[in-house]
Protein backbone atom coordinates (compact mmCIF):
# COMPACT_ATOMS: atom_id res chain seq x y z
CA UNK A 1 0.00 0.00 0.00
CA UNK A 2 1.34 3.46 -0.89
CA UNK A 3 2.45 5.58 2.04
CA UNK A 4 0.06 8.40 2.87
CA UNK A 5 1.25 11.94 2.36
CA UNK A 6 1.38 14.34 5.28
CA UNK A 7 -2.03 16.02 5.64
CA UNK A 8 -0.50 19.49 5.97
CA UNK A 9 1.48 18.89 2.78
CA UNK A 10 -1.70 17.73 0.99
CA UNK A 11 -3.46 21.03 1.79
CA UNK A 12 -0.32 23.12 1.31
CA UNK A 13 -0.43 24.72 4.78
CA UNK A 14 2.00 24.90 7.68
CA UNK A 15 1.59 22.83 10.84
CA UNK A 16 0.60 25.92 12.83
CA UNK A 17 -2.02 26.99 10.27
CA UNK A 18 -5.24 28.44 11.68
CA UNK A 19 -8.69 26.92 11.14
CA UNK A 20 -9.49 29.63 8.58
CA UNK A 21 -6.27 28.94 6.63
CA UNK A 22 -7.04 25.22 6.56
CA UNK A 23 -10.61 25.88 5.44
CA UNK A 24 -9.56 28.26 2.66
CA UNK A 25 -6.90 25.85 1.43
CA UNK A 26 -9.42 23.01 1.36
CA UNK A 27 -12.02 25.00 -0.57
CA UNK A 28 -9.47 26.08 -3.14
CA UNK A 29 -8.15 22.55 -3.73
CA UNK A 30 -11.60 20.95 -3.60
CA UNK A 31 -12.72 23.22 -6.43
CA UNK A 32 -9.53 22.44 -8.33
CA UNK A 33 -9.84 18.65 -8.13
CA UNK A 34 -13.63 18.22 -8.01
CA UNK A 35 -14.41 15.34 -10.47
CA UNK A 36 -17.24 17.36 -12.03
CA UNK A 37 -14.77 20.10 -13.00
CA UNK A 38 -11.42 18.35 -13.37
CA UNK A 39 -11.52 15.47 -15.87
CA UNK A 40 -7.94 14.32 -15.24
CA UNK A 41 -7.51 10.61 -14.48
CA UNK A 42 -6.15 11.29 -10.98
CA UNK A 43 -8.56 14.12 -10.07
CA UNK A 44 -10.96 11.95 -8.06
CA UNK A 45 -8.12 10.36 -6.07
CA UNK A 46 -6.65 13.79 -5.29
CA UNK A 47 -10.09 15.11 -4.33
CA UNK A 48 -10.53 12.25 -1.86
CA UNK A 49 -7.02 12.83 -0.46
CA UNK A 50 -7.78 16.54 0.07
CA UNK A 51 -11.13 15.73 1.73
CA UNK A 52 -9.51 13.16 4.06
CA UNK A 53 -6.84 15.66 5.09
CA UNK A 54 -9.46 18.36 5.75
CA UNK A 55 -11.70 16.01 7.77
CA UNK A 56 -8.81 15.34 10.16
CA UNK A 57 -7.24 18.80 10.39
CA UNK A 58 -10.56 20.65 10.73
CA UNK A 59 -11.44 18.62 13.85
CA UNK A 60 -9.42 19.83 16.87
CA UNK A 61 -9.32 16.41 18.58
CA UNK A 62 -8.39 14.49 15.43
CA UNK A 63 -5.80 17.12 14.55
CA UNK A 64 -4.16 16.88 18.00
CA UNK A 65 -4.07 13.09 17.71
CA UNK A 66 -2.61 13.33 14.20
CA UNK A 67 0.03 15.85 15.31
CA UNK A 68 1.11 13.41 18.04
CA UNK A 69 0.89 10.06 16.26
CA UNK A 70 0.73 10.86 12.54
CA UNK A 71 -1.10 8.27 10.42
CA UNK A 72 -0.61 5.54 13.08
CA UNK A 73 -3.72 4.77 15.11
CA UNK A 74 -2.68 4.89 18.80
CA UNK A 75 -5.54 2.55 19.66
CA UNK A 76 -4.07 -0.29 17.61
CA UNK A 77 -1.59 -1.31 20.28
CA UNK A 78 2.16 -1.90 20.09
CA UNK A 79 3.82 -1.23 16.74
CA UNK A 80 0.56 0.00 15.23
CA UNK A 81 -0.44 -3.54 14.37
CA UNK A 82 -2.23 -4.65 17.51
CA UNK A 83 -1.70 -7.95 19.32
CA UNK A 84 -1.93 -11.11 17.24
CA UNK A 85 -0.77 -14.71 17.16
CA UNK A 86 -1.81 -17.48 19.51
CA UNK A 87 -3.27 -15.14 22.11
CA UNK A 88 -5.91 -13.74 19.70
CA UNK A 89 -6.04 -10.26 21.31
CA UNK A 90 -6.61 -8.81 24.78
CA UNK A 91 -9.79 -10.79 25.44
CA UNK A 92 -8.03 -14.14 25.13
CA UNK A 93 -5.06 -12.97 27.22
CA UNK A 94 -7.36 -12.24 30.14
CA UNK A 95 -9.23 -15.49 29.51
CA UNK A 96 -6.00 -17.48 29.87
CA UNK A 97 -5.06 -15.97 33.21
CA UNK A 98 -8.42 -15.19 34.80
CA UNK A 99 -10.83 -17.73 33.33
CA UNK A 100 -12.66 -15.41 30.92
CA UNK A 101 -16.09 -14.00 31.62
CA UNK A 102 -17.83 -10.90 30.28
CA UNK A 103 -18.31 -12.29 26.76
CA UNK A 104 -21.26 -11.14 24.73
CA UNK A 105 -24.10 -13.59 24.28
CA UNK A 106 -23.79 -14.85 20.67
CA UNK A 107 -27.57 -15.16 20.45
CA UNK A 108 -28.32 -11.63 21.65
CA UNK A 109 -29.83 -9.11 19.21
CA UNK A 110 -27.21 -7.26 17.19
CA UNK A 111 -27.53 -3.81 15.62
CA UNK A 112 -27.11 -3.58 11.86
CA UNK A 113 -24.21 -1.83 10.18
CA UNK A 114 -24.31 1.85 9.25
CA UNK A 115 -24.16 2.78 5.57
CA UNK A 116 -22.72 5.78 3.74
CA UNK A 117 -24.03 7.24 0.49
CA UNK A 118 -22.42 10.13 -1.42
CA UNK A 119 -24.87 12.48 -3.13
CA UNK A 120 -23.77 15.18 -5.59
CA UNK A 121 -26.07 18.20 -5.83
CA UNK A 122 -26.07 21.41 -7.83
CA UNK A 123 -24.89 24.64 -6.19
CA UNK A 124 -28.38 26.14 -5.96
CA UNK A 125 -29.89 22.86 -4.74
CA UNK A 126 -27.56 23.03 -1.74
CA UNK A 127 -28.57 26.66 -1.16
CA UNK A 128 -32.33 26.22 -1.38
CA UNK A 129 -32.72 22.56 -0.42
CA UNK A 130 -34.05 19.63 -2.36
CA UNK A 131 -36.25 16.56 -2.00
CA UNK A 132 -35.41 13.48 -4.01
CA UNK A 133 -35.46 9.67 -4.00
CA UNK A 134 -32.30 7.59 -3.92
CA UNK A 135 -31.85 3.85 -4.35
CA UNK A 136 -29.29 2.09 -2.18
CA UNK A 137 -28.23 -1.55 -1.93
CA UNK A 138 -28.47 -2.80 1.63
CA UNK A 139 -28.78 -5.99 3.63
CA UNK A 140 -32.17 -6.62 5.19
CA UNK A 141 -33.75 -9.34 7.30
CA UNK A 142 -34.90 -12.26 5.17
CA UNK A 143 -38.70 -12.23 4.81
CA UNK A 144 -38.83 -15.99 4.26
CA UNK A 145 -37.23 -17.12 7.54
CA UNK A 146 -37.61 -13.82 9.43
CA UNK A 147 -33.90 -13.75 10.11
CA UNK A 148 -33.51 -17.21 11.66
CA UNK A 149 -31.67 -18.65 8.66
CA UNK A 150 -33.66 -21.89 8.96
CA UNK A 151 -36.07 -23.31 6.42
CA UNK A 152 -39.71 -22.36 7.16
CA UNK A 153 -41.22 -24.93 9.53
CA UNK A 154 -37.83 -25.68 11.17
CA UNK A 155 -35.72 -23.98 13.82
CA UNK A 156 -31.99 -23.64 14.48
CA UNK A 157 -30.73 -26.17 17.03
CA UNK A 158 -28.48 -25.46 19.98
CA UNK A 159 -24.85 -26.36 19.25
CA UNK A 160 -23.95 -29.66 20.95
CA UNK A 161 -20.30 -28.65 21.38
CA UNK A 162 -20.61 -25.24 23.10
CA UNK A 163 -24.22 -25.76 24.33
CA UNK A 164 -25.28 -22.42 22.89
CA UNK A 165 -22.54 -20.28 24.44
CA UNK A 166 -20.64 -19.85 21.18
CA UNK A 167 -17.35 -20.54 22.99
CA UNK A 168 -15.07 -23.50 23.57
CA UNK A 169 -12.82 -23.93 26.58
CA UNK A 170 -9.27 -25.17 26.16
CA UNK A 171 -7.67 -26.25 29.46
CA UNK A 172 -3.89 -26.18 29.76
CA UNK A 173 -1.68 -27.24 32.67
CA UNK A 174 1.30 -24.90 32.99
CA UNK A 175 3.97 -24.24 35.66
CA UNK A 176 1.73 -21.37 36.77
CA UNK A 177 -1.24 -23.66 37.30
CA UNK A 178 -4.33 -24.64 35.38
CA UNK A 179 -5.10 -22.19 32.57
CA UNK A 180 -8.42 -21.87 30.72
CA UNK A 181 -8.54 -20.31 27.27
CA UNK A 182 -11.89 -19.54 25.67
CA UNK A 183 -12.22 -19.36 21.91
CA UNK A 184 -15.02 -19.06 19.39
CA UNK A 185 -16.67 -22.43 18.88
CA UNK A 186 -15.38 -24.10 15.72
CA UNK A 187 -18.56 -26.14 15.29
CA UNK A 188 -21.02 -23.23 15.09
CA UNK A 189 -18.51 -20.41 14.36
CA UNK A 190 -19.52 -18.67 17.57
CA UNK A 191 -23.25 -18.43 16.85
CA UNK A 192 -24.30 -21.03 19.43
CA UNK A 193 -26.74 -22.48 16.88
CA UNK A 194 -26.62 -25.11 14.16
CA UNK A 195 -28.91 -24.82 11.14
CA UNK A 196 -29.52 -28.22 9.57
CA UNK A 197 -32.18 -27.15 7.06
CA UNK A 198 -31.14 -23.80 5.64
CA UNK A 199 -33.54 -21.22 4.25
CA UNK A 200 -33.62 -21.40 0.47
CA UNK A 201 -33.82 -17.61 0.12
CA UNK A 202 -30.94 -16.43 2.31
CA UNK A 203 -29.05 -19.77 2.45
CA UNK A 204 -28.90 -19.68 6.23
CA UNK A 205 -27.53 -16.17 6.73
CA UNK A 206 -30.86 -14.66 7.80
CA UNK A 207 -30.19 -11.67 5.51
CA UNK A 208 -30.72 -10.78 1.87
CA UNK A 209 -29.44 -7.98 -0.39
CA UNK A 210 -32.09 -5.58 -1.64
CA UNK A 211 -32.34 -2.32 -3.57
CA UNK A 212 -34.23 0.08 -1.34
CA UNK A 213 -35.72 3.41 -2.50
CA UNK A 214 -35.48 6.12 0.18
CA UNK A 215 -36.93 9.64 0.13
CA UNK A 216 -34.34 12.23 1.13
CA UNK A 217 -34.93 15.84 2.16
CA UNK A 218 -31.83 18.04 1.84
CA UNK A 219 -32.23 21.14 4.04
CA UNK A 220 -31.64 24.61 2.63
CA UNK A 221 -28.16 25.93 3.37
CA UNK A 222 -26.33 22.60 3.43
CA UNK A 223 -22.65 22.89 2.49
CA UNK A 224 -20.11 20.65 0.76
CA UNK A 225 -18.97 17.78 2.98
CA UNK A 226 -22.03 17.89 5.24
CA UNK A 227 -23.51 14.61 6.51
CA UNK A 228 -27.22 13.86 6.83
CA UNK A 229 -28.14 11.04 9.23
CA UNK A 230 -31.20 8.93 8.47
CA UNK A 231 -31.95 6.81 11.51
CA UNK A 232 -32.79 3.16 10.88
CA UNK A 233 -32.10 3.30 7.14
CA UNK A 234 -28.85 1.29 7.36
CA UNK A 235 -28.49 -2.48 7.19
CA UNK A 236 -30.91 -4.71 9.08
CA UNK A 237 -29.98 -6.05 12.50
CA UNK A 238 -29.42 -9.67 13.51
CA UNK A 239 -31.72 -11.72 15.72
CA UNK A 240 -34.23 -8.93 16.09
CA UNK A 241 -31.64 -6.19 16.60
CA UNK A 242 -32.31 -2.63 15.33
CA UNK A 243 -31.21 -1.49 11.88
CA UNK A 244 -28.17 0.75 11.48
CA UNK A 245 -28.24 4.31 10.21
CA UNK A 246 -27.66 5.79 6.76
CA UNK A 247 -25.24 8.71 6.45
CA UNK A 248 -25.57 10.80 3.30
CA UNK A 249 -22.44 12.80 2.45
CA UNK A 250 -23.20 15.90 0.39
CA UNK A 251 -20.95 16.94 -2.49
CA UNK A 252 -21.77 20.35 -4.00
CA UNK A 253 -20.85 21.12 -7.61
CA UNK A 254 -18.97 24.41 -8.14
CA UNK A 255 -20.91 27.28 -9.73
CA UNK A 256 -19.54 29.12 -12.77
CA UNK A 257 -20.32 32.57 -11.30
CA UNK A 258 -20.88 32.31 -7.53
CA UNK A 259 -18.48 31.14 -4.85
CA UNK A 260 -19.51 30.31 -1.30
CA UNK A 261 -17.83 30.96 2.05
CA UNK A 262 -20.04 29.74 4.86
CA UNK A 263 -23.37 31.56 4.50
CA UNK A 264 -21.94 34.32 2.27
CA UNK A 265 -21.80 34.40 -1.51
CA UNK A 266 -19.01 36.02 -3.53
CA UNK A 267 -18.91 37.03 -7.19
CA UNK A 268 -16.96 39.27 -9.58
CA UNK A 269 -18.54 41.79 -11.94
CA UNK A 270 -16.68 43.63 -14.74
CA UNK A 271 -16.84 47.42 -15.11
CA UNK A 272 -15.77 49.56 -18.03
CA UNK A 273 -13.31 52.40 -17.41
CA UNK A 274 -16.11 54.92 -17.99
CA UNK A 275 -18.43 53.21 -15.49
CA UNK A 276 -15.73 53.14 -12.82
CA UNK A 277 -14.67 56.75 -13.42
CA UNK A 278 -18.11 58.35 -13.87
CA UNK A 279 -20.23 56.03 -11.76
CA UNK A 280 -23.21 53.99 -12.92
CA UNK A 281 -26.10 51.81 -11.83
CA UNK A 282 -25.70 48.19 -12.92
CA UNK A 283 -27.66 44.94 -12.63
CA UNK A 284 -26.23 42.22 -10.40
CA UNK A 285 -27.45 38.60 -10.53
CA UNK A 286 -28.18 37.09 -7.11
CA UNK A 287 -29.29 33.59 -6.16
CA UNK A 288 -32.95 34.53 -6.60
CA UNK A 289 -33.20 37.62 -8.82
CA UNK A 290 -31.40 40.55 -10.42
CA UNK A 291 -30.90 43.68 -8.31
CA UNK A 292 -29.64 47.20 -8.99
CA UNK A 293 -26.25 48.24 -7.59
CA UNK A 294 -25.10 51.86 -7.60
CA UNK A 295 -21.43 52.28 -8.51
CA UNK A 296 -20.00 55.57 -7.15
CA UNK A 297 -17.80 57.72 -9.40
CA UNK A 298 -14.10 56.93 -8.97
CA UNK A 299 -14.59 53.30 -7.96
CA UNK A 300 -11.31 51.38 -8.02
CA UNK A 301 -10.86 47.82 -9.29
CA UNK A 302 -11.11 45.26 -6.48
CA UNK A 303 -13.68 47.25 -4.50
CA UNK A 304 -16.27 45.12 -2.68
CA UNK A 305 -19.95 45.96 -2.35
CA UNK A 306 -22.27 44.11 0.05
CA UNK A 307 -25.80 43.03 -0.80
CA UNK A 308 -27.29 42.36 2.61
CA UNK A 309 -29.44 39.24 2.98
CA UNK A 310 -28.69 37.95 -0.53
CA UNK A 311 -26.55 35.03 0.60
CA UNK A 312 -27.30 31.47 1.76
CA UNK A 313 -30.12 30.67 4.21
CA UNK A 314 -28.65 29.79 7.61
CA UNK A 315 -28.83 26.05 8.20
CA UNK A 316 -29.44 26.38 11.94
CA UNK A 317 -31.13 29.67 12.60
CA UNK A 318 -33.13 32.43 11.00
CA UNK A 319 -32.01 34.80 8.28
CA UNK A 320 -29.37 34.37 5.63
CA UNK A 321 -25.89 35.51 4.72
CA UNK A 322 -24.85 38.33 2.40
CA UNK A 323 -23.61 38.56 -1.16
CA UNK A 324 -20.28 40.31 -1.73
CA UNK A 325 -19.68 41.79 -5.17
CA UNK A 326 -16.11 42.54 -6.26
CA UNK A 327 -15.84 44.90 -9.21
CA UNK A 328 -13.01 44.56 -11.74
CA UNK A 329 -12.22 47.38 -14.15
CA UNK A 330 -11.64 45.84 -17.56
CA UNK A 331 -9.06 47.43 -19.84
CA UNK A 332 -10.23 47.41 -23.49
CA UNK A 333 -7.98 45.54 -25.91
CA UNK A 334 -9.42 46.72 -29.24
CA UNK A 335 -9.97 50.44 -29.73
CA UNK A 336 -11.05 52.41 -32.78
CA UNK A 337 -8.96 55.35 -33.96
CA UNK A 338 -11.55 57.75 -32.58
CA UNK A 339 -11.46 56.06 -29.16
CA UNK A 340 -7.66 56.22 -29.13
CA UNK A 341 -7.74 59.94 -29.93
CA UNK A 342 -10.23 60.59 -27.16
CA UNK A 343 -8.09 58.68 -24.66
CA UNK A 344 -4.99 60.62 -25.72
CA UNK A 345 -6.91 63.86 -25.14
CA UNK A 346 -8.03 62.57 -21.76
CA UNK A 347 -4.47 61.55 -20.88
CA UNK A 348 -3.22 64.99 -21.83
CA UNK A 349 -5.84 66.71 -19.69
CA UNK A 350 -5.14 64.30 -16.82
CA UNK A 351 -1.44 65.09 -17.00
CA UNK A 352 -2.15 68.80 -16.77
CA UNK A 353 -4.32 68.27 -13.71
CA UNK A 354 -1.76 66.19 -11.85
CA UNK A 355 -3.85 63.01 -11.98
CA UNK A 356 -6.61 64.51 -9.87
CA UNK A 357 -7.33 62.71 -6.63
CA UNK A 358 -4.74 60.01 -7.41
CA UNK A 359 -1.78 62.42 -7.61
CA UNK A 360 -0.36 61.19 -4.30
CA UNK A 361 -0.36 57.60 -5.62
CA UNK A 362 1.46 58.57 -8.82
CA UNK A 363 3.89 60.66 -6.80
CA UNK A 364 4.75 57.61 -4.71
CA UNK A 365 5.31 55.55 -7.87
CA UNK A 366 7.65 58.24 -9.33
CA UNK A 367 9.63 58.36 -6.08
CA UNK A 368 9.98 54.58 -6.12
CA UNK A 369 11.41 54.67 -9.66
CA UNK A 370 13.83 57.40 -8.59
CA UNK A 371 14.93 55.26 -5.64
CA UNK A 372 13.68 57.77 -3.08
Amino acid sequence: MAEKRDYYEVLGVSKNASEDEIKKAYRKMARQYHPDVNKAADAEAKFKEVKEAYDVLSDSQQRARYDQYGHIDPNQGMGGGGFSGDFGGFGDIFDMFFGGGGRRDPNAPQRGNDLQYTMTVEFKEAVFGKETDITIPRTETCDTCHGSGAKPGTKPQTCSVCHGSGQQEVVQNTPFGRMVNRRSCSNCQGSGKIIKDRCGTCHGSGKVKKQRKIHVRIPAGVDDGAQLRMSGEGEGGLRGGPAGDLYIVIRVKPHEFFEREGDDIYCEVPLTFAQAALGDEIEIPTLTEKVKLKIPAGTQTGTFFRLKGKGVPKLRGMGQGDQHVRVVVVTPTKLSDEQKDLLRQFSSLEGDSGHGQDSSFFDRVKKAFRGE
